[in-house]
């Protein structure tokens, strides 16, 4: 067993080391390598989910949803927390380590000659593996953007973007609009399409993008959904859902003359997922599963309980005195710091923070601050070398702000010196800082 694990974490190395390079948008060589393996991407039945923030959270609803229906439900997320097979399963269930290996001895020659980046590898072992296992639906994440990204090759039956916000800029554009027609770039011709953005002027963008596309029907979730009464609590987050009537006075939602809930009254509904925001993606999630067919989703009053299944590793995960969330632009910021009010954990609370130096960490700083007593800033030991940030620069940034802080760039050091005199401690700033910090504590990225 040691010489396949051994054999198992060379090979998920040499996936890296080897078609690790520059970003190369474009589908071509995604295609040909799914060619080679018989197109199985044209074999799955699929949901393809894009935004900047929430498309975890919508992907892992959908998920449990779909789970409480009796459906075997494929996934494909990135990136990964503390295991590579993180990012592929079937019913909550990764990939064997003989899988992954068998198939990279088999694939990487090839797409080296292609010049298959790590990403398109990823995604072929994905379809590849969730057609072998023959899944019912597969909810799948777009890695980057949208129209080029590696997942556009599918045809799947509903396409949403959940929300857009400046990330990535230097790949997708500069500007929230420039973002937002990368992000569209999901929806197809005939494919329903569903939009969860909340900004007016960029939810329209998104609409327009998609009805250019030729995508039917295009459901807006401010136009065809209500939520309200959000109540956020330590164990999750409760809201009603109804349907209404669109803007131009018919909705764009799948029609039933008694609404998505059998009934015209609103329902009330609870998640596990922590967070106002958590409102807006579940309804985003139904929105879509309702896009696909009714007989997607759970009855009315089996939406709550279906819902007690959702597992979603660092998104404000709680794990005794710690919390573990992704958070890697100012808008998750922003939310960690809504979240934080409203849950209201123990005080002092001390923010480790660590961020990819091509983030805006200077928003992130300031959005944490008022939430939390104190920063420690370190390093995440797994972030690549040339996208590791400055500390010090960091220190020195929120010290000239007011902001009480310490600095050690050594992770270990640092969960120490964060616990000490702490009640609460909010590990964030990207995934290879939640990974890091997850597996020094020994915290399963997987459901129990």
């Amino acid at each position: 067993m040691d010489d396949l694990l051994t054999s198992y974490g060379e090979a998920i190395q040499a996936l890296f080391a080897r078609t690790t390079g520059s970003i190369k948008p474009g589908l071509e060589r995604t295609e040909a390598l799914l060619e080679k393996l018989g197109s199985p991407h044209r074999k799955i039945s699929t949901i393809h989910i894009a935004g900047t923030n929430g498309k975890g959270s919508v992907v892992a609803t959908c998920e449990a949803l779909l789970g409480a229906r009796g459906l075997v439900v494929g996934r494909y997320t990135s990136p990964h927390l503390v295991d590579f097979r993180e990012r592929v399963t079937v019913n909550g269930k990764p990939m064997f380590e003989e899988e992954v290996l068998e198939f990279l001895e088999r694939w990487i020659p090839t797409a080296e000659q292609m010049g298959a980046t790590f990403f398109e590898v990823t995604t072929a072992l994905a379809f590849d593996w969730l057609a072998k296992r023959e899944v019912d639906l597969a909810v799948i994440e777009t890695g980057l953007g949208g129209r080029l990204d590696s997942t556009n090759v599918l045809m799947p039956r509903v396409a949403t973007v959940t929300s857009i916000g400046l990330d990535h800029t230097d790949l997708l554009g500069d500007t929230l609009e420039a973002i937002a027609k990368e992000k569209a770039g999901i929806f197809k011709s005939g494919v329903p399409a569903v939009i969860g953005e909340p900004a007016p002027a960029i939810r329209d963008l998104l609409a327009k993008c998609a009805q250019d596309a030729g995508a039917r029907p295009v459901v807006v979730l401010d136009q065809d959904y209500a939520i309200g009464d959000v109540d956020v609590t330590a164990s999750g987050t409760s809201f009603t859902l109804g349907q209404k009537a669109s803007v131009s006075g018919k909705s764009s939602a799948p029609s039933s003359s008694s609404g998505l809930w059998g009934r015209k009254e609103p329902q009330q509904i609870t998640t596990p997922l922590i967070g106002a925001h958590q409102a807006r993606n579940t309804a985003t999630a139904i929105a879509t599963l309702a896009a696909v067919g009714k007989e997607y989703l759970p009855p009315p009053a089996g939406i709550s309980k279906a819902l007690t299944g959702v597992f979603l590793p660092g998104r404000f995960q709680r794990h005794g005195k710690f919390i573990f969330d992704v958070a890697h632009n100012p808008d998750g910021a922003r939310t960690i710091a809504q979240t934080l009010r409203a849950v209201n954990p123990p005080a002092p609370r001390t923010a480790l923070v660590a961020v990819l130096s091509d983030k805006d960490w200077r928003g992130i700083i300031r959005e944490l601050a008022p939430a939390v007593d104190r920063f420690v800033f370190t390093n995440a030991p797994s972030a690549p070398a040339e996208r590791k940030w400055d500390a010090a620069e960091a220190l020195t940034f929120a010290k000239a702000q007011g902001f009480a802080a310490a600095l050690e760039p050594d992770m270990d050091a640092a969960l120490t010196l964060a616990q000490k005199d702490s009640e609460t401690v909010l590990v964030t700033g990207s995934f290879h800082t939640v990974g890091d910090a997850m597996s020094r504590l020994q915290v399963s990225p997987f459901a129990a």
